[in-house]
């Protein structure tokens, strides 16, 4: 799909019921244009800097579509999940992890925006949402959604749609990834291809390093 409608979501830093630690995973959709800059959208803020944030995770969606299966396998909080739940920027249908790749250029608004790197799930999420599993079961399921670096920054809004406008290497799919580095015993030379591809987020290009380095440790490569 080439063309995808979105919704837009935004917060600040509150925190979290039962730890009391401060987190940004609650977001509001926006209600008019809003500017995305090279850390992420005008009135968007992350609690811990550390781990969240910065330019490879200046912007991070989640397809909407996922939210069925985690009602599924957490009934109780069938009725309770939607867009903007687990603290995702960007929300829409019809495109997922098998449609996008490291790489990708899409348009949204003004803006361009390039898909870098999967999304860690962490424990924030069983906690915002009072449910404990949940981050392990989004990540387990290889439904983690992703995160976006800004290329040109500009003004967004409610009602614009992201278009594909430079699509990247087909060898790597998002989905495929994430299979990749989830396998025990993975081909080397498919870890090396995708540790070499420039559009790769920094972070996840260290990770991948380090394991085939294990890997050849173990005599495995």
């Amino acid at each position: 799909m080439n063309q995808v409608a979105v919704r837009i979501f935004v917060g600040g830093v509150r925190p979290l019921a039962d730890s009391g630690k401060l987190s940004g995973i609650f977001k509001l959709p926006v209600q008019g244009p809003v500017h995305l800059g090279p850390e992420g959208f005008d009135g968007d803020v992350q609690a811990d800097r550390r781990v969240h944030g910065g330019p490879d995770k200046a912007v991070q969606l989640f397809p909407a579509a996922h939210y069925a299966g985690l009602e599924a396998l957490f009934p109780v909080l069938r009725g309770s999940l939607g867009a903007g739940a687990i603290g995702e920027n960007l929300s829409c249908e019809g495109l997922d992890e098998s449609g996008v790749r490291v790489g990708d250029v899409w348009r949204l608004g003004e803006a361009l925006l390039q898909v870098c790197q999967p999304r860690n799930p962490c424990w924030k999420i069983d906690e915002k949402l009072g449910c404990p599993g949940v981050a392990a079961a989004i990540a387990q399921s290889r439904r983690t959604g992703w995160y976006w670096r800004v290329l040109r920054t500009g003004r967004v809004g409610p009602g614009d749609a992201l278009e594909l406008h430079d699509a990247g290497d087909p060898a790597l799919r998002l989905d495929a990834m994430l299979e990749l580095v989830q396998r025990e015993h993975p081909p080397l030379e498919d870890l090396q291809r995708l540790a070499r591809a420039p559009a790769i987020a920094q972070n996840w290009r260290r990770k991948i390093e380090q394991r085939i380095a294990w890997l050849r440790e173990q005599g495995r490569g």
